[in-house]
């Protein structure tokens, strides 16, 4: 029964893993090439109020963008790394954000985490074969 399960579980795993990662990638080239500036502009972290975007490392930067995935994404939450996120971006109305500006964040880092646990289930479902 089991064997049955993970032999179509597992191909479905492999491509939704596929299908976020290319997910992730589109958006992000996208964000980052075409909508970097807009974005910042419209979302305004308070980072941004004390150095240029282009001092920052990459890290930092992403950072910044993943604040203004959890803001539009959750924006009634007040715990953990998604609530802060809120208090810092407290001022940005998530409604009022049009949806050029939304697309590629909720595509690049929701694709990043939903693809991460495709890729845990995957990797569950290859372990429970060799068994």
């Amino acid at each position: 029964m089991l064997t049955t399960f993970i032999q179509y579980a597992l191909p479905l795993a492999f491509t939704i893993m596929v299908a976020c990662v290319l997910t992730c990638l589109v958006s992000g080239l996208v964000l980052f090439l075409f909508r970097r500036r807009a974005t910042n502009e419209a979302m305004r972290h308070p980072y941004l109020d004390h150095q240029v975007w282009d001092r920052y490392p990459l890290p930092i930067r992403l950072a910044i963008m993943m604040d203004y995935f959890f803001r539009l994404s959750f924006p009634n939450t007040q715990f953990w790394v998604i609530g802060n996120a809120n208090r810092l971006l407290a001022h940005v109305n998530p409604s009022e954000i049009s949806s050029r500006i939304k697309w590629p964040l909720i595509g690049m880092w929701g694709g990043c985490f939903v693809g991460i646990i495709a890729m845990m289930l995957l990797w569950a479902f290859i372990l429970l074969t060799m068994a």
